[in-house]
């Protein structure tokens, strides 16, 4: 039997994305998000405006999508609270987050540069997307707090061992994306590693877990 249920969260499950973008005085910065779909060449991303990602993209109208397979969760987790933002919201304050500067550092994690755009790639990630802003949406309702930006793949670098001989296609059995199923972090399928995000957002699976 259904029941009718508020949800605070729906992410059902959805790819973990590491995006790279270039600060207003060149440095990097690179934020991890799971709010993205694709069709096509393009993709839409939904960001909140408080983050430093969001005010990177609107200025530089590019970025990097750079795609973590299940085994960089650990590098993941690690930017999971870091905000490249040096002033931040007392909502973000209280859910853990800090201000990080050396964002690939934190993640113990390579820049690599792009071809097409001066957003950096990740030399870990596997797949990498170069990417143009096309559009930009508000989004979130009469209170509006977040921004969906509509983006289009202008080059893609995929890690060989994962495209099937002979064709431009990605093997499925091989490639094991990193997902973000409401707040948590799963691959093959199995929770793969305790999320810090779950804990800022105080999902109540993550209390029971703590006093278990």
């Amino acid at each position: 039997m259904h029941k009718i249920s508020e949800l605070k969260v729906l992410y059902f499950g959805t790819p973990v994305v590491l995006i790279g973008s270039r600060n207003e005085d060149g440095s990097a910065n690179l934020a991890p998000m799971s709010s993205a779909w694709w069709l096509g060449r393009s993709c839409m991303l939904g960001l909140g405006n408080s983050a430093q990602t969001a005010a990177n993209m609107l200025r530089e109208r590019e970025c990097v999508l750079n795609l973590a397979p299940s085994s960089m969760v650990d590098a993941v987790d690690r930017l999971a609270l870091l905000t490249g933002k040096t002033v931040i919201t007392d909502r973000r304050l209280r859910q853990g987050y800090r201000h990080e500067r050396d964002k690939f550092g934190a993640a113990r994690l390579t820049e690599q540069a792009a071809d097409l755009v001066r957003a950096p790639r990740v030399k870990e990630c596997p797949i990498q997307l170069e990417c143009m802003v096309d559009t930009t949406h508000p989004f979130g309702g009469p209170e509006t707090n977040a921004t969906a930006f509509h983006v289009r793949v202008v080059r893609a670098h995929v890690d060989e061992e994962l495209i099937i001989p002979g064709t431009h296609y990605v093997d499925p059995l091989k490639w094991d994306p990193l997902i973000m199923k409401f707040c948590e972090f799963f691959g093959g399928g199995q929770n793969v590693h305790p999320s810090r995000l779950a804990e800022g957002w105080e999902m109540p699976h993550q209390l029971q877990r703590a006093v278990g």
